[in-house]
């Protein structure tokens, strides 16, 4: 160990740090071209948004996205946040004076000890003992106000988000028909989270050493005079632009590790949702290879990140820390070594003693303070990796709420045929007209949001009490029919003629159930308040239940406010009964049942059509079943190819199905 140990001065470390920097440089680029070719095996979704990336570095962008965003966490400035951001700054000035009345106080009492002077050592240690409380005050009433602050930003982005977020059909949009944010569960979270953490530790790092600094410089400029403040501060700004230029790479680095943490955890919540057919299919194993790669991705990219944190902390170290204290005690020693200087041509041993103490303190703590700034550019660079993820996402956003979106569009040069006849397809191009008791397409293309045309030229009317029933084989556009007409999907031309969002109702063949009591999962997405505003009594939504053969859940529970997990508590049958349940409440004028009593009995079918028709629903159906062309008029059939065919049922239509 001793014979080790004389190879390890302060020249060998620094040529080993040296030579760790340069090997980290060498292996980020010879890395490089291997992560761009494996892109071509990665999702093409992931690819395509890899490369519209927003660029993460400390920068006047970086600066005018911080402002902007501050703006919504901070909207006028007689709020709450205001408030703390004043209650933190006036704890930090009381902090700073704390730290010089101690180092002053401090110099005191060990000059009484070198004087063995018992009354001022008393003297100064009960005035230290006095202030303690005060000093414990201030520094829990820093940490309460910095705790708050972030809690009152996150509270306050969150919810502007989430105004966005859930205005309309914007958050169905951001997951289907746009393709510029994935996981945005990860975004709304933990991003928001950890940028509102950020912040506020960016404004108490830089506003209390910034405080410091200006407050040592006054102190030290009257005991060792401008010269010496002058200097380090010059060592601030070299050492800060460099320092900063070389950690230029953590935003992007930061960018990349939430969305690996974001595909990860998407996988996971995959396997979670739909780990019965996984089951069904034995897919264990392929799953588990699925996680493991996604994980090892983010785990190799956390690797090189920890390297390049570590090369950047030894460099930071030497030079944040160590030089700057270096540079402090050439300032400090000047006017003490220097034999001729004024201030200390009469200044006896214990002045002289006592003078350094208070100088070398403020020095040291002055230098700390800008080693603090230099380090907290650190954390700037990785809060504009957060900052460029939040304003994506606060675009995306605001593009889809305007009714924009982008998506990779199908290329029709691929398709051999009717290359030259293809429509020039525009989203949102179409014209929507709303009108009651009635359902038209007017030469309206049936497309998805990527542009592969469906059906070219869709052409129909139904008025109220015409039942339709809609049929084909899968992937024909059923359910593109009914997104349409429900405003999920983009009108790509013509003309659709229809009743307005709330007069339109849709019952899947999986009904949601809502998290709350049995009485939220009838009058979903309805409130109590707004049941009791619509006059619709308990007893009638018990009429509802029974009509429907549930009767017997709201004696078994006891209470219309009876809470459960209502999506294992009811059968898939149970389930679609109460999605016609619900359907009965909100009477609509128009009723799309997509599949939705496959596990329903035919004589509760039955009735539950025929009360659709007594209580004036008109229904588009799709089902396979023949009983359902009985309450029907009209069929719509679409043979996937293109071509549909949309007639009324007659003694002569042939029926099909099972």
């Amino acid at each position: 160990m001793a014979a080790f140990s004389k190879y390890v001065t302060a020249k060998n470390s620094s040529i080993a740090g040296c030579i760790l920097m340069v090997l980290y440089l060498l292996r980020r680029k010879r890395r490089t071209p291997r992560q761009d070719g494996k892109g071509v095996s990665d999702l093409i979704l992931n690819t395509e948004k890899d490369g519209r990336k927003e660029r993460a570095a400390v920068d006047k962008v970086f600066f005018l996205r911080v402002l902007r965003i501050v703006r919504i966490m901070v909207p006028r400035f007689f709020c709450m946040e205001t408030g703390y951001l004043i209650l933190i700054a006036a704890m930090l000035v009381a902090r700073t004076y704390c730290d010089v009345w101690m180092i002053q106080n401090g110099t005191m009492i060990e000059s009484a000890i070198i004087g063995r002077s018992t009354k001022d050592f008393k003297t100064f240690l009960f005035s230290f003992i006095k202030f303690m409380p005060l000093i414990a005050l201030v520094n829990n009433f820093l940490k309460f106000g910095l705790n708050e602050l972030k809690l009152r930003f996150r509270e306050r982005l969150t919810k502007h988000l989430y105004d966005q977020y859930l205005q309309g059909f914007t958050y169905y949009k951001m997951g289907n028909l746009d393709n510029r944010i994935a996981n945005a569960d990860q975004l709304l979270t933990q991003d928001v989270e950890k940028f509102c953490n950020s912040v506020v530790e960016l404004y108490s790092n830089l506003s209390k050493p910034l405080l410091d600094i200006g407050l040592y410089i006054f102190k030290l400029t009257s005991a060792i005079g401008a010269q010496g403040p002058t200097i380090m501060m010059s060592y601030l700004l070299i050492s800060g632009l460099f320092l900063t230029r070389l950690r230029r790479p953590i935003g992007k680095m930061t960018v990349t590790e939430q969305r690996y943490e974001g595909e990860y955890r998407y996988v996971n919540s995959r396997l979670i949702t739909n780990s019965e057919e996984i089951a069904f299919y034995n897919g264990n194993i392929r799953e588990k290879q699925t996680i493991h790669a996604t994980f090892k991705k983010l785990v190799d990219h956390l690797h090189n990140f920890i390297f390049f944190r570590f090369s950047m902390g030894f460099v930071d170290s030497i030079i944040a820390k160590y030089l700057a204290t270096v540079v402090g005690y050439l300032v400090v020693s000047r006017p003490f070594l220097n034999l001729s200087h004024p201030r200390h041509l009469q200044s006896t041993h214990s002045e002289l003693l006592e003078d350094y103490y208070q100088s070398g303190r403020m020095l040291l703590r002055m230098s700390q303070a800008l080693g603090r700034i230099v380090l907290a550019g650190r954390e700037m660079t990785r809060l504009s990796g957060f900052t460029a993820r939040i304003t994506e996402l606060m675009k995306v956003l605001k593009d889809l709420n305007s009714g924009r979106y982008e998506r990779t569009m199908v290329s029709h040069q691929e398709k051999e045929a009717d290359i030259a006849e293809k429509l020039p397809l525009v989203p949102g191009s179409g014209q929507i007209i709303n009108r009651d008791n009635i359902i038209k397409f007017d030469s309206t293309p049936l497309a998805t949001p990527n542009g592969d045309i469906l059906i070219r030229d869709l052409t129909f009317e139904v008025t109220s009490g015409n039942n339709v029933l809609v049929c084909g084989p899968n992937g024909c556009g059923k359910s593109s029919l009914f997104r349409v007409l429900g405003e999920l999907w983009p009108l790509f031309g013509g003309q659709l003629t229809k009743p307005e969002r709330g007069k339109l109702f849709y019952v899947p063949q999986r009904p949601y159930m809502t998290l709350g009591s049995l009485r939220d999962q009838v009058i979903y997405p309805d409130t109590l308040e707004e049941q009791m505003r619509k006059g619709i009594s308990d007893q009638v939504l018990k009429e509802y239940l029974d009509n429907v053969q549930l009767g017997h859940i709201l004696d078994r529970e006891g209470s219309w406010d009876s809470v459960q997990d209502w999506m294992d508590v009811l059968s898939g049958g149970e389930k679609q009964r109460m999605a016609m349940a619900r359907l009965f409440y909100h009477k609509p004028q128009f009723a799309i049942l997509d599949e939705c009593t496959s596990a329903v009995s035919v004589d509760v079918e039955d009735y539950i059509y025929s009360h659709c028709r007594t209580v004036g629903i008109t229904l588009f159906t799709v089902s396979h079943r023949k009983s359902l062309w009985k309450h029907h008029k009209y069929y719509l059939h679409m043979d996937g190819r293109g071509n549909y065919e949309f007639k009324p049922i007659t003694e002569e239509t042939v029926e099909f199905g099972s």
